[in-house]
């Protein structure tokens, strides 16, 4: 009888984990605009209702991440939006788009990192392609009834977190929060942002984004009175974003904000 209530017990959660861990729940979606589209996975919390508001958080994926299968850019993050402890105690639309492969979420000049600077970010400029869509849908879903515009939100890693930096200086008054994990940017493009709440996050051994990226834009907004927080993980090579998705309080922060 115990062999049997044991094996029951385990069957019982390995369905509720595939559960909660099934992709499929994000529904696909295309943004269209002027013939160019942007794909997208959406998650509506349990239980929607049309009639109500709820917050709504775009999740920006890195390099590695491109296509257009509208299925990767899910690698990353994902899992953590569809743990049912997060869906039940954190409503919320979660948008991951999808950058195409010949584009990049931010303004930025790509070098080989050994006769030229891999990362050079630009100040100003008009967006690439991809952030010119990803502006568009974030102004469509502010139009939706169901969403509650005191309650946008952003953040991504790698090349993600550059986009995030880069959404946050052309539309600094639509996100009451955001986290970047391991991007950069121009120092004078700080300003820009300097007034939305940021939680930062680098590891000492990254090798494909250094950790200076990172401190340039925590140190320039410090100095302009930002409102921001920094995790250093001292192990942590480039993927430093799993130690941020397991600060216990990574959610809580990001939605306690609001415009």
């Amino acid at each position: 009888m115990r062999k049997l209530v044991a094996i029951t017990l385990l069957l019982f959660i390995s369905v509720q984990y595939s559960i909660a861990q099934d992709k499929t729940l994000f529904s696909k979606e295309q943004f269209i605009k002027g013939g160019d589209t942007l794909n997208y996975r959406m998650l509506l919390p349990e239980n929607f209702d049309v009639n109500k508001q709820y917050p709504v958080l775009f999740f920006l994926h890195g390099a590695g991440e491109r296509g257009s299968d509208n299925e990767a850019q899910l690698i990353h993050g994902s899992k953590l939006f569809l743990n049912s402890a997060n869906r039940k105690n954190f409503p919320a639309i979660i948008i991951f788009p999808q950058c195409p492969q010949d584009d990049y979420w931010a303004n930025v000049i790509i070098g080989d990192g050994k006769t030229t600077e891999r990362f050079s970010f630009q100040k100003g400029g008009k967006p690439r392609k991809s952030m010119e869509l990803l502006v568009a849908l974030v102004a469509k879903m502010k139009s939706e009834r169901f969403s509650d515009n005191n309650r946008f939100y952003v953040g991504g890693l790698s090349m993600g977190a550059m986009g995030t930096y880069e959404i946050l200086r052309r539309k600094p008054n639509v996100f009451a929060s955001a986290f970047a994990i391991c991007g950069g940017d121009h120092v004078e493009n700080v300003r820009n942002y300097r007034k939305v709440p940021l939680w930062v996050f680098h590891g000492a051994k990254d090798n494909v984004v250094p950790i200076q990226k990172s401190e340039l834009v925590v140190n320039e907004l410090k100095r302009l009175k930002g409102d921001v927080k920094f995790s250093i993980y001292p192990d942590a090579n480039h993927n430093s974003w799993d130690p941020a998705f397991a600060e216990p309080d990574f959610l809580s922060w990001i939605f306690s904000y609001r415009k």
